[in-house]
């Protein structure tokens, strides 16, 4: 596929009652700019629905991810991040993105996930207000904005901030 992205590599978590729109939303836009994009859940093939039921199928295990194979992670928000936040490999995951300066992009609730691998400390985001104390607490300088990318790292707050939330990321990769 040709655009942008072409050649670029982006892995997106899922699991159940993740936010449909912060998924499906980035997900397509870098599907339309060329990106390999990966959906990974738990399990391979599982089919995990969305909190307002529109379903997702994971193309591949969490477990088989690393982030050696991709350029860029995104976060959507939900009631999933809390409950993936508490999988080793996938705190282990986040990490090696941001150490080695790849994206770490997430929204919403899905902040929960790098807060948890502890790798805000220090770094300007935003997500949803109901949790900010967590982004305050982890270290995290937080702005209430649509979007707020430093360095490596791109956040929004909610479903609305989407189209900021995307084009934030097209432009990380413009700039490499």
């Amino acid at each position: 596929m040709s655009g942008p992205l072409a050649g670029r590599r982006i892995l997106i978590l899922t699991g159940d009652v993740y936010e449909d729109l912060e998924l499906w939303y980035p997900k397509l836009r870098l599907i339309e700019a060329g990106a390999d994009v990966v959906v990974a859940g738990e399990r391979a093939g599982a089919k995990y629905d969305g909190k307002h039921g529109y379903p997702c199928r994971a193309d591949a295990a969490l477990g088989e991810m690393r982030a050696a194979d991709f350029d860029g992670l995104v976060v959507p928000g939900g009631f999933m991040p809390d409950k993936l936040r508490r999988d080793a490999h996938v705190l282990q995951l986040v990490r090696d993105f941001a150490t080695t300066g790849k994206l770490v992009a997430a929204i919403c609730h899905g902040g929960w996930i790098p807060i948890s691998a502890g790798v805000y400390r220090g770094v300007r985001t935003t997500g949803s207000p109901g949790i900010k104390d967590d982004l305050v607490n982890a270290g995290a300088i937080w702005e209430d904005a649509p979007v707020v990318v430093d360095r490596n790292f791109v956040s929004s707050r909610k479903p609305d901030d989407l189209p900021d939330f995307c084009r934030a990321i097209l432009a990380h990769f413009a700039a490499k």
